[in-house]
């Protein structure tokens, strides 16, 4: 997210902290929390799970090794969640919880963190929101109090709402100016038309501009409760010292609620209803034509997604894949092509990108289309399948060198998936993986409609499904 800070706020506005007392709450004081030990990994350090009686979550894994720390408050609420007039309020209010707090102006909250070397950011998705800071070990309480209280206790000042307004459309604008980002939503809304995992994360400039500061403060005090909140924190740490601050952090504001049980995660069904295949095409004079070839794909719980992972490496997943290798380097085609797949949790995607001179689509797409229809036809072979399994593991390991990827998966394993699979366990899953397995799964998959996205100087016309 890139944010443009106001100047400090009135001294009046800091004033209001003093009004709201500074008790216990009604998760304070003698409420009991419960911990339990999630792993002590060989690979990593030790996860602790905390769930504080209001239903927050807190998740941590020590790695002594390690002088920093990454601290996310990661938030089940994403585009998805949104009715069509809400449409954007998520990215909306991810732009506004930076804005001040009741203790902290704008420059406060991005001034106290970069003092200390610190960085901070938020980003939103269909299905989630994150806000996270990294910063030196020694400078954890100083992080988790800054970032609890912005999304915990954000003011939403009325005209912080009218700033934020101006630089989401432009955001918007310039996202339109990028046909290599484009034709990626073009392609969602290809799949999903009018249902919200269709829609834009950031709205529209027809949905955000109309939007008032009291829908979003609905949807934030309706969407942002302690049972849909989940805070990760990987590095120098130790657990119930993060505990012990994120209790602080939250008490007296809105997150120090009532008792509650969290909230599970998101429910896979009913599945995804997707739109009959269909062509979309968004005319623009670009000197590159950019194209997205794909169909719906599986949910992020759907056990093949191993094999789907390993499909995906050798089909057009790196430099040695098919993709790559046909299209790039044997013909010169394109300068970038790949494939990839996108999980939900009822629903997925499958497809493949490329970006070409306009008058090499044609090709592109001929080709594409022939070696998707090889490899549902015949399949991997063994020695491609070793080659995907092993991309699958070195890219999960090697992810995990630095606190941010860390902290990620701890949360991404509570909310997404109700459960965090230990590196072991999921290095044996990929293993067990058979040629078999990825084969049945192509055949299956690759073998579907495919719709098709292009942007680029062309008409509706150019092109036949």
């Amino acid at each position: 997210m890139s944010r443009a800070f106001s100047a400090p706020f009135p001294p009046d506005r800091r004033g209001v902290a003093a009004s709201r007392g500074t008790g216990a709450g009604r998760s304070g004081g003698t409420a009991r929390a419960v911990t339990r030990t999630l792993s002590d990994d060989p690979l990593g350090g030790t996860v602790r799970r905390t769930v504080l009686p209001s239903g927050l979550r807190v998740l941590t894994e020590a790695i002594p090794a390690m002088r920093s720390v990454s601290f996310g408050i990661w938030v089940a609420v994403g585009s998805r969640d949104e009715t069509g007039p809400q449409a954007g309020a998520a990215h909306f209010l991810e732009h506004l919880l930076f804005k001040g707090t009741h203790k902290r102006t704008a420059l406060e909250i991005s001034s106290q963190i970069e003092a200390v070397g610190g960085e901070t950011n938020a980003f939103t998705t269909k299905e989630y929101t994150c806000y996270y800071a990294r910063v030196l070990d020694e400078d954890l309480p100083l992080a988790i109090d800054v970032m609890c209280d912005l999304v915990a206790d954000s003011l939403l000042e009325p005209a912080d709402v009218e700033t934020e307004r101006g630089v989401i459309l432009e955001e918007i604008a310039m996202h339109d100016d990028e046909p290599g980002d484009e034709v990626h939503d073009l392609f969602v809304q290809a799949v999903y038309g009018d249902h919200p995992l269709g829609r834009l994360i950031s709205g529209t400039a027809e949905t955000v501009t109309p939007m008032t500061r009291r829908q979003i403060q609905n949807f934030y005090r309706g969407r942002y409760t302690a049972p849909q909140i989940v805070i990760a924190a990987a590095g120098n740490l130790d657990h119930a010292a993060v505990v012990k601050l994120v209790r602080q952090a939250v008490r007296g504001t809105p997150l120090d609620s009532d008792p509650a049980s969290p909230a599970p995660h998101r429910a896979a069904t009913p599945a995804v209803r997707t739109r009959p295949v269909t062509t979309v095409v968004e005319p623009k004079e670009t000197e590159q034509a950019h194209v997205i070839l794909g169909c719906p794909g599986i949910d992020r719980l759907d056990d093949r997604r191993f094999a789907l992972g390993v499909l995906n490496n050798v089909l057009g997943g790196g430099m040695s894949s098919r993709l790559f290798q046909e299209i790039r380097e044997q013909r010169g085609l394109a300068y970038s092509v790949y494939s990839y797949a996108s999980q939900y949790a009822d629903s997925g995607l499958f497809a493949v990108y490329a970006g070409c001179a306009p008058g090499k689509v044609d090709e592109v797409l001929a080709l594409t289309r022939a070696e998707l229809a090889r490899v549902a036809a015949d399949g991997l072979t063994e020695a491609e399948v070793a080659r995907g399994k092993g991309m699958s593991k070195g890219s999960f390991v090697l992810g995990l060198e630095d606190t941010g990827s860390r902290m990620s998966r701890l949360a991404k394993g509570e909310l997404l998936y109700g459960d965090l699979m230990p590196v072991d366990e999921l290095l044996r899953r990929v293993d067990e993986v058979s040629v078999e397995d990825v084969n049945v799964l192509a055949a299956e998959l690759l073998s579907r409609p495919m719709s098709l996205a292009v942007v680029g100087p062309f008409g509706a016309g150019d092109f036949a499904v």
